[in-house]
């Protein structure tokens, strides 16, 4: 079925809609009976909840399989990062139906980019009220990263990560995050500790940076030790963050600061508030948006924040896939 039969029978108030929850996403559990309220109003809603890689996959199957018009995925970045490769595996995007990203877990990057702001049940409630009254729905198109190693199936993604943001997200999988602690005051201890990792543990092997050599699609090539490198499809990142001032236009934003960078203390608000016109290449810092890329490395990396490992001489090609069409409420 086309995408624009989607968005009519959607827009007619005769679509099929099916929720992914995860029960275990942060949001989810602190919020979990006025989640589960907001879903039982809803008409005719095909819920199935999934938390773990086996029942993602055969959730998946199985509202595909019903022919949904629209995916609701109740859950964090984690989840949506899985469930993306469960879709591309299956079917190209236009032949997805179309996602809607309510923010359920303790990170939720992508559904608050995309605009999806407020509590997931109030979220829902929106889209109950909607579905009463449809009319031409909000809808917004980005691409997904595609990464790809050799004989590795293929990662699906919104963002990429390496040195101390990687850093940062495995120091959030400590007994830190065993304290309970979700939404924005967990992303902020995690940036918080990702950024005094930039400032002071260069010589600390837990926080130390990630040497790699980086080529553009063009052929240009970035070699050296850089304090982290970021990929993403998203124009924010957390807490309204904004590390790229690329002019190109491709739909993959990339961001290098160099480990010999210069200034740091005086970079950190442009280099983080959407201001990072003002820094330049020869002081360590460097943007541009591409469509493609490789880069050869020996260290981990972070995608959604899911932490994975190159391997040496196992070159990662990152490339944008075709528009994904997400429904913002």
């Amino acid at each position: 079925m086309t995408l624009t039969t989607r968005i009519s029978r959607l827009q007619a108030g005769t679509a099929k809609i099916g929720c992914l929850l995860n029960p275990l996403g942060g949001q989810v559990r602190k919020r979990a009976a006025a989640i589960r309220e907001a879903l039982r109003a809803i008409p005719d809603l095909m819920v199935c909840e999934a938390q773990d890689a086996l029942t993602f996959k055969t959730t998946i199957e199985q509202l595909l399989q019903a022919d949904i018009d629209l995916l609701v995925i109740v859950a964090g970045d984690g989840t949506t990062h899985a469930i993306f490769g469960h879709l591309f595996a299956a079917r190209a995007p236009a032949d997805w139906p179309l996602i809607m990203i309510v923010p359920g877990g303790t990170t939720n990057m992508t559904p608050l980019d995309l605009g999806m702001q407020g509590k997931p049940e109030q979220i829902i409630q929106r889209l109950h009220h909607y579905l009463r009254q449809p009319t031409a729905p909000h809808l917004v198109q980005r691409p997904v990263l595609r990464i790809e190693q050799p004989d590795i199936p293929a990662i699906y993604g919104m963002f990429f990560a390496v040195g101390l943001v990687a850093r940062g997200v495995k120091f959030s999988r400590s007994p830190v995050k065993q304290i309970g602690i979700t939404g924005g005051i967990f992303t902020a201890l995690i940036m918080l500790r990702s950024l005094f990792g930039m400032l002071f543990g260069r010589q600390q092997s837990a926080w130390s940076p990630v040497t790699m050599t980086l080529t553009e699609a063009n052929g240009r090539m970035h070699r050296g030790t850089y304090l982290f490198t970021l990929v993403s499809a998203l124009h924010c990142l957390l807490l309204n963050i904004r590390p790229y001032w690329g002019k190109e236009p491709e739909p993959l934003h990339v961001t290098l600061v160099d480990q010999r960078h210069k200034r740091l203390w005086r970079s950190l608000w442009p280099l983080l508030s959407g201001g990072g016109h003002v820094l330049r290449e020869q002081e360590g810092y460097y943007s541009h948006n591409t469509a493609r890329m490789t880069i050869e490395m020996d260290d981990e990396y972070i995608v959604d924040g899911e932490l994975y490992r190159s391997a040496p001489q196992s070159p990662i090609t990152i490339a944008a896939t075709e528009p994904v069409t997400f429904l913002v409420l």
